[in-house]
């Protein structure tokens, strides 16, 4: 397979090694020149779950246009951070070929942004759930599998999609599965992402605010916020890798049990990854720079209220990572008890039964 991957960072990186490894023709573009420099020095080195080096060729944005020579993109991956979609796509978007297409290998529901940009036809959806941390120029620290799942946006089984599923299942991740249903997973994913949101205000990993029971109705009702989202726009969320978006919607009686043993499973999890804390906590604490917090949990909250639903919990959730990217505010536990407070405040002491 031919593929250029915009954005060689944790999961671009990821991929595009082990695509690199099984001896497919690989192209990085990168924004960052001392990491594009590195590459073609001294190779991507895979850190962590495994260790390998791969030579693989890279080039900054206004080398990709000389590097094809000519030759018009097939197939792309995209795995920039949300806020630079649009950057990505105005740099591949004149070199695609009729029949190419862009992988949206991101957080979020950026397949929207590229399919109004490219038309759904040139558009595949793409969950992704593996553990990743660029850890420096050439050094990316593969934390362990995960959920990895591909979908065209009409819901049909392709060719396209069913080739690239195999691509990745053989060269990658064994568990790589062409689903029907990619807007669920992708639905499903912003639940969970509204829980790692909230896990990102304390200076705590992931398992360790996840596992615990004072923060089991929060998370809940963070992620029923969402899923009644999911619900208006008549998109069934789907489970993966412990996380159980049936089990959480705000109903009467609400599935107590199901809850803890989802949050359970999520809690455990991610004790058994390389990766401990999100890529949200590293970008406010190693990174210092913006989360992808709009684009996130703030699409999810537009998508809501242009369909009459309010989401209070998530909105305070942005608000806080608004004070944390600023430097308003620290990481503190009393963030979290700011969250805890108000959600029983809105839900009720019993944690989101009235709702």
């Amino acid at each position: 397979m031919q593929v250029t991957i915009v954005g060689a960072g944790a999961i671009g990186g990821t991929i595009g090694a082990h695509l690199a490894r099984a001896g497919h023709d690989v192209l990085f573009v990168d924004a960052a020149p001392d990491h594009v420099d590195a590459l073609n020095r001294d190779g991507l080195r895979i850190e962590g779950h495994e260790t390998f080096t791969v030579r693989v060729p890279a080039v900054t944005p206004d080398g990709l246009a000389p590097a094809l020579a000519g030759r018009p993109l097939g197939a792309v991956m995209l795995a920039v951070k949300a806020l630079h979609t649009q950057a990505g796509l105005d740099l591949v978007a004149p070199l695609l070929r009729p029949d190419g297409y862009v992988v949206s290998m991101q957080n979020g529901l950026n397949e929207r942004v590229i399919a109004s940009r490219l038309g759904a036809a040139r558009t595949v959806g793409a969950f992704v759930n593996f553990g990743a941390d660029y850890h420096g120029p050439g050094r990316i620290m593969y934390g362990g599998p995960g959920a990895l799942y591909l979908g065209e946006l009409d819901g049909t089984v392709t060719l396209r999609v069913e080739g690239l599923g195999d691509t990745l299942r053989n060269a990658f991740l064994p568990n790589t599965t062409v689903t029907r249903n990619i807007w669920g997973y992708l639905w499903g994913k912003m639940g969970y992402a509204s829980m790692l949101f909230a896990t990102a205000v304390v200076d705590a990993t992931m398992a360790d605010v996840l596992g615990d029971p004072a923060n089991e109705a929060l998370m809940a009702d963070l992620a029923a916020e969402v899923t009644r989202v999911a619900d208006a726009e008549e998109v069934r969320s789907e489970a993966f890798d412990g996380y159980e978006p049936d089990v959480v919607r705000f109903r009467r009686p609400r599935d107590w049990a199901g809850i803890r043993r989802s949050l359970a499973a999520m809690a455990e999890r991610n004790r058994g990854s390389l990766k401990q804390k999100s890529g949200i906590w590293r970008d406010l604490a190693v990174r210092r720079r913006r989360t992808e917090v709009d684009y996130q949990l703030g699409e999810v909250i537009a998508t809501g209220r242009a369909r009459g639903t309010d989401l209070p919990l998530n909105v305070r959730v942005v608000e806080l990572i608004h004070d944390l990217e600023s430097g308003r505010r620290t990481m503190d536990p009393r963030n979290l008890a700011e969250l805890r407070g108000l959600d029983a405040t809105l839900y009720g002491d019993d944690g989101g039964a009235r709702a």
